[in-house]
C-alpha cells in the first residue's frame, strides 16, 4: 500500500493535460542522471509522456526526452539483454546462438575483438557454421595483428592458432589446397593445437586431396608411354607432396595417445611410407625424431630434376623412391625407368592417391 501511494503522479493518470505533462517531465528531470534504478523511473515517465500525448513537432520537451534519453536508453538496455543472452550461449556452447546474437552486438560495436574472436572459433564446435565462422576469424586475426586484445584467450598465439584453424577447416572439404597455409600457421603458434594429432591428420588429408590429387590427375597423360624427362619431373613433384603427407602423418601418430587412433594412423603411415620408399626401413627413425624437426613448408614446384647421385654399379636402374625415380601409388606399381637389359623403356604407372588419413574425433579447441 505504501508503495502504491508513493508512486509518482504520472502513474496515476493517463490523460494528456498540462498538469500530468508537468508531473511526468519533473519526474524525468529528477531521475535521468541517477543510478540505474532512477534511470528506469525517468524512462518510464518519459515513455508515458510520449505515448500518452499526441506527437507534436513543436513540443520541445517531448523531443528532448525522446532524442536525448529514451532512444539511447532503449539501445543501451536492449544491448545489455543481448549481451547477457550471448554470454549464456557462450557458456552453454550454443554455437548457432553465438553467431546470431554476436552479429546483433556487432551492429552497435563493430570493432569488438572479443566478439569477433568468439564467432571466429564457433566453427570448431559446430562444423555446419564453418563457412560463416571463417569470415569472422579473418576479421579477428586482422584486429589482433593490429594490437587489439586477444581475450578470451590467454595468449595471442593461442587465439591466432584457433582462428587460423577455423579458416583451414572451412576449406578442407571444397578447397583442400587452400587449407594448407592456414594449417601450417595454426601448427606453428605456441598453443595446444601444436600438439594436437587432429591438426596433422587434417594437414595430411589436405595434401592428399589437394596438390597430390591434382598432380596425380595431370600425371595420367604419361601412362602407357615411355618414361621421359617430363614424366620424371611430374613424378618428382608428386613425391615432394607425398613426403609432406608422410611428415604430417608421422607427427599425428607420434602425438596420438589413444591406442585405437594410434594404430589407425600407423596403418596409413606405414602403407604410405612403404609405397613411397619401397621399404619400411627408416620409418622408426622418422617417428622418433619428427617432432624435433621444424614443420616443412609447402614444397616449391620443381622445374628441373635433381641431379642424381653417382651410381656405384653402372647399368643398374635408379633406386626406388629417390629423386623422383620411383613410382608411387597403390600397390602393384612398377619402378619407372629402363630396366637393365630390356629392349625398351618400361611404361610408367599412375601414382594413385593413398587412402585418406583416418578421421579422429574432432573437438573444439
Amino acid at each position: 500500500m505504501l508503495a502504491a501511494f508513493a508512486a509518482p503522479a504520472w502513474a496515476q493518470a493517463k490523460e494528456c493535460n498540462e498538469e500530468n505533462k508537468a508531473a511526468w517531465y519533473n519526474t524525468f528531470l529528477a531521475n535521468f542522471k541517477g543510478d540505474p534504478a532512477q534511470q528506469k523511473i525517468a524512462y518510464d515517465a518519459a515513455k508515458t509522456y510520449l505515448t500518452t500525448c499526441p506527437e507534436d513537432p513543436e513540443d520541445k520537451v517531448a523531443s528532448y526526452m525522446k532524442n536525448k534519453f529514451v532512444v539511447p536508453y532503449e539501445k543501451m538496455t536492449a544491448g545489455a539483454t543481448v549481451k547477457k543472452q550471448f554470454e549464456d550461449a557462450f557458456k552453454q556452447k550454443n554455437y548457432a546462438d553465438q553467431i546470431k546474437l554476436g552479429k546483433q552486438i556487432l551492429e552497435t560495436e563493430p570493432d569488438s575483438p572479443a566478439i569477433y574472436i568468439i564467432l571466429g572459433v564457433t566453427g570448431l564446435g559446430d562444423q555446419s557454421l564453418l563457412s560463416e565462422s571463417a569470415q569472422f576469424a579473418k576479421k579477428a586475426i586482422e584486429l589482433i595483428e593490429t594490437g587489439k586484445p586477444f581475450a578470451p584467450y590467454e595468449t595471442k598465439d593461442k587465439a591466432l592458432a584457433a582462428l587460423n584453424y577455423t579458416i583451414a577447416k572451412s576449406h578442407l572439404k571444397n578447397a583442400p589446397a587452400e587449407a594448407i597455409p592456414y594449417l601450417l600457421k595454426a601448427a606453428r603458434y605456441e598453443s595446444d593445437l601444436k600438439k594436437s594429432p587432429l591438426l596433422y591428420v587434417d594437414l595430411a588429408a589436405a595434401y592428399n586431396d589437394g596438390p597430390r590429387a591434382k598432380q596425380s590427375e595431370g600425371y595420367k597423360q604419361y601412362l602407357d608411354k615411355p618414361e621421359s624427362p617430363e614424366s620424371k619431373l611430374a613424378l618428382a613433384n608428386i613425391n615432394q607432396v607425398i613426403d609432406r603427407q608422410i611428415d604430417a602423418l608421422a607427427r599425428a601418430a607420434a602425438l596420438a595417445t589413444n591406442a585405437a587412433d594410434k594404430k589407425s594412423l600407423m596403418d596409413v603411415l606405414t602403407e604410405t611410407y612403404t609405397d613411397r620408399n619401397k621399404s619400411p626401413a627408416g620409418l622408426t627413425e622418422l617417428l622418433a625424431g619428427v617432432l624435433s624437426k621444424p614443420l616443412p613448408d609447402i614444397p616449391t614446384p620443381l622445374t628441373s630434376l635433381p641431379t642424381p647421385a653417382p651410381s656405384t654399379t653402372p647399368g643398374t636402374s635408379a633406386s626406388p623412391g629417390t629423386n623422383g625415380g620411383a613410382q608411387t601409388g597403390n600397390g602393384g606399381t612398377k619402378t619407372a625407368g629402363t630396366q637393365a637389359g630390356s629392349a625398351k623403356p618400361v611404361t610408367t604407372a599412375a601414382p594413385g592417391n593413398k587412402p585418406k588419413p583416418p578421421r579422429l574425433n574432432h573437438r573444439r579447441v
